[in-house]
């Protein structure tokens, strides 16, 4: 467990609740816990996400790789990462199954335990909410952490969430490599008003059927013939496949010196 730059007290749980956090969907959800709540977490965080438009807070590169497995889903429609459990429900179940609460280290008072990602799935009957935490393999092999993961897993058992614990194994590290390589290009390129990058999106998708070249010969191939800006013509291809407007195997590594019939097989 990260250190905190102060003890917690209850004044300090106080404020933060008063601060909203934990509280609100989508843009306007807030994380109980902030990376700048702790001295250094050795991450930091690089641009909005697609599906909620706001800066996400991690706390280990763990949680931001399943993140990035999040965003690639098109099902799943928010994401709420440090999602606050109700302490009264957590010391209750701590109390009952003879388990002790987690506490601040400094000050001993209990803390407000949190679930790494409260995500909303949507399907053709609605939406629903799974819970998971996110944890190396190594770490449950340690009986403390089970403990802990016991009050997690009844919390959200009775509120009749699926509440699951992921681990760098269930991880596709293909896909995880290829979105955080597209990810900033997911919003508009700087300097290129919407409407033209939209233009320019629909000749890169001719382009991609006239080309049998590599990848990165091609878009180098449309900066020239656009008179674009050396690169800009890379950053209008990812942001179509972050839109998922170009069918890829995201699976399978994105390389730019692989010829463009192996990676967009169905243009």
């Amino acid at each position: 467990m990260a250190k905190r730059k102060t003890q917690l007290t209850e004044k300090k749980i106080s404020e933060m609740e008063k601060e909203g956090r934990g509280q609100g969907t989508g843009e306007n959800y807030k994380p109980w816990i902030n990376i700048q709540d702790f001295p250094s977490s050795g991450l930091s965080t690089r641009g909005k996400g697609w599906k909620t438009n706001r800066i996400h807070q991690f706390l280990s590169k763990l949680e931001k790789d399943y993140f990035y497995i999040l965003e690639w889903n098109k099902s799943v429609v928010d994401i709420r990462e440090q999602f606050p459990l109700n302490r009264e429900d957590t010391l209750f179940i701590a109390s009952t199954k003879e388990i002790k609460h987690p506490t601040d280290p400094k000050s001993q008072i209990p803390i407000v335990m949190t679930t790494d990602f409260l995500i909303t799935v949507a399907d053709s009957t609605g939406t629903t909410q799974i819970a998971r935490t996110i944890k190396p393999s190594k770490g449950l092999e340690d009986a403390r952490i089970i403990e802990k993961f016991e009050i997690e897993r009844t919390y959200w058992e009775e509120r009749n969430i699926d509440w699951g614990i992921v681990t760098e194994k269930e991880m596709p590290r293909n896909l995880i490599e290829n979105v955080e390589w597209l990810h900033s290009s997911y919003f508009d390129i700087e300097d290129l008003p919407y409407a033209v990058l939209n233009t320019y999106a629909q000749q890169m998708k001719v382009f991609i059927k006239k080309y049998n070249t590599s990848i990165i010969e091609m878009v180098t191939e449309f900066d020239k013939t656009f008179q674009l800006e050396d690169g800009t013509s890379l950053e209008i291809l990812k942001y179509l496949i972050a839109h998922q407007e170009l069918q890829v195997d995201i699976n399978q590594k994105i390389h730019t010196h692989l010829w463009v019939e192996d990676v967009f097989k169905n243009m």
